[in-house]
């Protein structure tokens, strides 16, 4: 499957800029392109010169708002950044359009953070721009959620997250929840920090991506997962998860002998793996209120075989015994077994329902303390008529 990734504002432009290095190790290592174009958005020239894997032209790091904001940022009013979007959507989609491999490309992904004014402003409303303009083309969006600090001290980044995701939520085709508080290091710098998240968020769409676009006969899947599968599962709430176990590469190079221990070593991996996914899952969810699922077993071609298959399907029908489950195996790593994992059309996300539930109390709270100022204001211009004036 090939993306148009397209971030806006500083996080999403980080993370389109690391879909961007995925691209090329795809590239390096594999042969192929799983990435027709990226692109940064943003109304701060300094985090769009802060990048380093999106080329540097106009058409890839597209600035907007100019005049508004004079190249600085809108300081987290989301608003504004809905407002500029308005204004200059045009400019970004016929940018996009005009890069040379946009026809190959099977859907879009628009990306970024909740808590930010650029990103959370801008993206419902370019996403609602593409989806009228590309019908063809299915447009995903994945969104950053703010880190637990953000969410306590600040009390805009709770009305910015909350605004994006419903605004988002009525016009995307599928969106990608990531929860920043998951992958946190307490003890790295804060450089460090951002640089391994970011790394992280984009990891388990690599072999995804790859599988369908493979080109060499010996790493075709029996069972390919390719982009009509992916289409087919992503509706709504979403969230991905990633996991991995070591295979012994004696067993590989020596052959296996004809063991019952080894059999049953094979599907432990592959569930302990599955576990590893479900438990890194980009956001706390109940597996059970998923509609949809998906699943891509990547391993050396003599570590997979139907009992796997089976075993995986089974414990996955498990955890989401009302969801339409996809699967496919991809015969490409050597020395361990990944599993990527997709639960989709969610029902309910209990983090997503809290944002919802506090911006109304925000928003209540807010009202009051306006009425109460209000009130003040009233009281100073009473007693103000009765001073003299010496103009």
């Amino acid at each position: 499957m090939k993306l148009i990734v397209v971030g806006f504002g500083q996080c999403g432009g980080r993370i389109a800029d690391e879909f961007a290095r995925l691209n090329r190790k795809a590239r390096a290592q594999r042969g192929i392109d799983i990435i027709a174009g990226a692109f940064a958005v943003n109304t701060d020239v300094a985090d769009l010169s802060g990048l380093t894997g999106i080329r540097p032209d106009y058409q890839h790091r597209i600035l907007i708002g100019g005049r508004k904001t004079g190249g600085h940022g809108v300081g987290k009013i989301n608003e504004l950044g809905a407002e500029i979007a308005r204004e200059d959507g045009d400019k970004v989609i016929e940018t996009i359009r005009a890069s040379k491999r946009f026809p190959e490309a099977d859907a879009f992904l628009l990306v970024a953070g909740a808590a930010g004014g650029t990103g959370s402003g801008s993206l419902p409303v370019i996403t609602q721009y593409i989806k009228e303009r590309y019908v063809d083309k299915p447009v995903y969006t994945l969104i950053v959620l703010p880190f637990e600090h953000e969410e306590t001290t600040e009390e805009r980044t709770i009305y910015n997250a909350a605004t994006c995701l419903k605004s988002t939520y009525l016009v995307a085709d599928a969106i990608f929840l990531v929860d920043n508080q998951r992958y946190v290091m307490k003890d790295a710098s804060i450089r460090a920090n951002l640089a391994k998240i970011n790394a992280m968020i984009t990891e388990p769409f690599y072999n995804l991506l790859c599988a369908g676009e493979e080109k060499k006969h010996k790493y075709i899947g029996a069972k390919i997962l390719d982009a009509g599968d992916i289409i087919q599962t992503l509706a709504g709430w979403t969230v991905i998860g990633y996991g991995k176990q070591p295979i012994s590469l004696t067993r590989q190079l020596f052959g296996r002998a004809r063991d019952f221990r080894n059999k049953a070593s094979e599907a432990q991996k592959g569930i302990q793996a599955m576990d590893e996914a479900i438990s890194g899952l980009s956001l706390k969810c109940n597996p059970v209120d998923s509609k949809r699922a998906l699943y891509l077993v990547s391993a050396p071609p003599k570590e997979m075989n139907v009992d796997l298959i089976k075993e995986l399907s089974t414990y996955l029908k498990t955890l989401a015994p009302e969801a339409v489950i996809r699967s496919g195996d991809y015969p490409r790593e050597r020395g361990q077994l990944d599993i990527t994992v997709i639960l989709s059309e969610l029902s309910d996300v209990e983090k997503v329902r809290n944002y919802f539930t506090k911006t109304l109390s925000l928003i209540a709270a807010l009202k009051r303390r306006q009425e109460g100022i209000e009130s003040k204001y009233k009281g100073i211009e009473v007693t103000l008529k009765d001073i003299p004036s010496l103009l």
